[in-house]
């Protein structure tokens, strides 16, 4: 590589190192190129670690929350010979740090219906710090996760974060039991929204709620499924506007919408003559 124009460094150079110094310059220059600071060459393993293990415990004192570090090779050379795989470089590879870890009291386990019909445990935790953030809810995913770690209501419980972002329980403290545990917790037979008899299809490790037609998580999910960016982009609609409608019975399906007109959502709860307008002209667009 060469920098062309200052005249600093006429020689071709070929290494990361190199790369990393002409960004430097160029920033120094006033260009927008970022360049990150505390980018090091290390000469050996050992030094590897080291680098490593100062940044798991400084990453804490960073803007932005960052869960890893990537490791290069030095030489271009090298890179252009060790080549790319179908979706990454091998001369590159990404260190993860450990998720930090909490320990909090299990209060209670709730399920919510999503709009395919999947019922998904949430454990409501007593509130800890947690990279950052008061978790005070963490998912449990499916039953065959809880069956593993045997969980009880009362038990102390290790929370962490999924890639430093979705919080999840990950082990019992099982020496803090006591006689006055509460109860194992297991996975509910029936929906909590409607009551229809939970299924388990064969290779799935999710329970599903089959009532699509009539269960009102999964009707209002594919409604505002309907309405998002990615589908009909309907513009002034969200959950709660789908929610409040749902529950006035002004639509039951996605159809329902472009039955709804102005006279039927003005004066509702937030909703101004002009609001009213804006939704049934946005509903409107969506069909051309």
């Amino acid at each position: 590589m060469t920098a062309a124009k200052n005249g600093r460094l006429k020689e071709r150079e070929d290494n990361m190192e190199a790369v990393v110094r002409i960004k430097r310059e160029l920033a120094y220059q006033g260009t927008v190129l970022k360049i990150y600071r505390d980018t090091v060459i290390a000469n050996g393993i050992e030094e590897i670690f080291d680098y490593i293990k100062y940044w798991d415990t400084e990453r804490k004192n960073l803007k932005v929350a960052t869960d890893g570090i990537v490791l290069k090779v030095n030489s271009l050379k090298q890179q252009k010979n060790l080549g790319f795989t179908a979706k990454s470089p091998r001369w590159a590879i990404a260190y993860k740090f450990q998720a930090e870890r909490a320990l909090t009291r299990l209060n209670m386990v709730t399920y919510q219906v999503g709009r395919t019909g999947a019922v998904t445990p949430v454990a409501n935790l007593d509130p800890v710090q947690l990279s950052g953030t008061i978790v005070k809810r963490a998912s449990l995913h499916n039953a065959d996760i809880i069956e593993g770690l045997d969980l009880h209501i009362g038990d102390m419980v290790y929370v962490e974060k999924g890639g430093e972002i979705i919080p999840k329980i990950t082990g019992v403290d099982t020496s803090a039991r006591s006689f006055m545990i509460g109860e194992k917790v297991n996975f509910i037979t029936n929906c909590p929204e409607c009551g229809s008899k939970l299924v388990r299809y064969e290779g799935e490790a999710a329970h599903y709620c089959p009532n699509e037609t009539a269960c009102p998580p999964q009707i209002k999910g594919k409604i505002e499924h309907f309405i998002s960016r990615r589908a009909m982009n309907i513009d002034g609609l969200g959950p709660e506007t789908i929610d409040m409608f749902y529950r006035l019975g002004l639509i039951q399906n996605t159809a329902d919408l472009y039955k709804l007109t102005a006279e039927d959502i003005k004066g509702l709860d937030r909703m101004g003559e002009k609001s009213a307008e804006n939704i049934i002209n946005g509903i409107a667009q969506s069909k051309e």
